[in-house]
């Protein structure tokens, strides 16, 4: 009867503190499929996607990425919605369904085609694409593309743009928009030069140790007049993952290296890289970024998806806000000024704070889940009923959003299952004795592989625990479970001894010191070619150094540094200028 009582107070406690979702936190909690491919999941089978669009059509958001038999559409940003579908033919026979896609909207008319190195892939046209109601507008598009993608101009014109290679260049090829099919001749538009862009070199370390850099994901958009080419680089893989731009006065080029590059990139924090996307507007007008999120466990390309704030700064530079980016952000809600930040200000809490689990399998250890890196997870020892995992975040904090984020374990899925869901229970408590539900979703019927709750009111906690009722697949594991609000406690100190060291033998690389702030959870390092143009960030937590290899040869670079707890951001620094 106590625990009965318990659960009572605990669903009336749950239902009130629901709300309208206001924020999102990367990745997007989306579900995604998992990979098609049997070759690639030798290592586990588990969940894959990358290669991000989003257009906005009709009033409404599309979300096409790689092999996800599929698309998702969304009124918000926020919630999305899958449509089944698969857009090849039988007598394709390829694993690779609709892999990077590209879309193209004329009128009242949404176009889609995947990636392909034959000229027998169809064009896909739809009116209403909410619902699996889509015709074919060319039935073998002769454009032969990989990592397509569709530019229309102001004068009606349309370009398809595209390229994936360590080797041969990006290309770019005008489209007759009567019959959808190239007419001229292609033309070569940029390769990669990572002799003098440090970011562009290939590896984890960008040290180039076996292969030559890719690049890949061309994606223009037009924006005063000029046009920005994006494209993703060094290679999926990789921390550094990123985006890249050239600008032209003409859509075919020539075209020349901006001065900021590059313009999307995290390599820091729980979820890495931001390679391989597309710019858009919503329906506010401001722009945003979508691209991909490296996993790479169980295989090179388990990835995820990103959306991050961007923009046109005031002399037309194309910047991208990664600055904790995967902390809870406020959604669009009107124009914005996206060098302004959208953090919500809420910190992580429990950051390599102390747990207690059900149990656990073999050497994925419990500490994993809180460990702010989703390529490391903990995982029970079965997905049963009743497994859970616990969390301390020292003291009685504000609690306002919590992130769930699943890990494979022993997932037994290939390619897009329908009908899959999560269900659990989040408990809550002062002292570790007296339980409250802060979160019941025992009775959910979705896929929510990175699950992510806003309280309406901030919850008091010290302790939080996950209780497993249900598993789509596989174990109960997971990569982050991570509690965001805030601790009372003073904001860290200023960083002391800020260096940044870039000698003569190397000048795409500095090593960056600083001293170990006691009270500092982490560090947000900010970077740029001005003062005022700090417009990437890197996120080290537990360290007082980095190497940062995303220099240009020849460049002047600035840095600065800031510190952040649980209670908030800490003071930046003086900006050092690195000549």
């Amino acid at each position: 009867m106590r625990f009965l009582f318990v659960m009572l107070i605990g669903l009336f406690f749950s239902l009130s503190v629901y709300a309208q979702q206001l924020t999102y936190c990367n990745p997007i909690n989306i579900d995604y499929g998992y990979t098609p491919i049997p070759n690639f999941s030798e290592m586990g089978r588990h969940r894959a996607t990358a290669d991000p669009v989003i257009t906005v059509f009709k009033g409404k958001y599309y979300l096409f990425s790689t092999n996800q038999w599929g698309y998702w559409w969304s009124d918000n940003m926020y919630n999305w919605n899958f449509v089944p579908r698969k857009f090849l033919k039988p007598w394709h026979d390829v694993y690779d369904e609709l892999c990077a896609p590209a879309t193209l909207v004329l009128g009242d008319t949404l176009f889609v085609i995947g990636s392909t190195h034959t000229k027998e892939f169809p064009l896909w046209m739809s009116t209403n694409p909410t619902e699996d109601d889509w015709t074919e507008a060319v039935d073998k598009f002769e454009g032969a593309a990989w990592d397509p993608s569709f530019l229309e101009d102001d004068d009606g014109r349309i370009y398809l743009y595209y390229g994936s290679s360590n080797f041969y260049p990006m290309y770019g090829i005008e489209i007759d928009r009567k019959t959808l099919q190239p007419i001229g001749e292609r033309v070569d538009m940029i390769h990669l030069n990572d002799s003098i862009h440090g970011w562009e070199r290939f590896g984890e370390h960008a040290d180039n140790t076996f292969l030559d850099p890719f690049m890949e994901g061309a994606w223009v958009n037009k924006h005063n007049g000029k046009y920005y080419l994006q494209y993703g680089a060094p290679g999926t893989e990789f921390s550094g993952y990123a985006d890249g731009v050239y600008t032209s006065d003409k859509p075919l080029g020539p075209w020349t290296y901006q001065s900021h590059n590059p313009f999307a990139y995290k390599p820091g924090g729980f979820a890495r890289g931001a390679g391989h996307g597309a710019t858009y507007q919503d329906l506010s007008g401001n722009w945003w970024h979508v691209s991909t999120i490296v996993i790479g466990v169980k295989n090179n390309f388990e990835r995820r998806l990103g959306i991050w704030p961007a923009g046109f700064d005031d002399d037309g530079i194309l910047y991208c806000n990664t600055t904790f980016g995967d902390y809870p952000h406020y959604l669009p809600n009107g124009p914005a000024d996206h060098l302004k930040s959208r953090f919500t200000g809420w910190m992580l809490l429990n950051y390599n704070k102390p747990v207690q689990v059900s149990s656990t399998l073999g050497g994925f250890a419990p500490n994993q889940a809180v460990d702010e890196s989703i390529k490391t997870y903990w995982s029970a020892a079965t997905g049963n009923k009743g497994e859970w995992f616990q969390t301390d975040l020292g003291e009685v904090s504000q609690v306002n959003a919590i992130q769930i984020n699943y890990a494979d374990q022993d997932a037994d899925f290939l390619g897009k299952p329908t009908g899959f869901y999560h269900q659990y229970i989040i408990y809550v408590s002062e002292d570790g004795k007296k339980w409250k539900v802060a979160a019941n979703k025992g009775q959910n019927k979705t896929d929510v592989p990175h699950d992510y709750i806003e309280f309406s009111e901030p919850i008091r906690a010290r302790y939080l625990k996950m209780e497993n009722i249900h598993m789509p697949t596989g174990k109960f594991a997971l990569s982050g479970f991570r509690v965001f609000g805030k601790q009372n406690k003073p904001l860290p100190a200023p960083v002391r001894h800020f260096i940044v060291l870039r000698g003569d033998s190397e000048r795409r690389n500095a090593w960056l010191k600083w001293e170990q702030m006691p009270d500092a959870t982490g560090y947000n390092i900010y970077t740029g070619i001005a003062p005022d143009k700090l417009y990437n960030s890197v996120m080290v937590y537990g360290a007082n150094e980095y190497y940062f290899t995303a220099m240009d040869l020849d460049k002047t670079y600035y840095f600065q540094i800031e510190p952040f707890n649980e209670a908030g951001v800490g003071p930046r620094g003086e900006i050092m200028k690195v000549e």
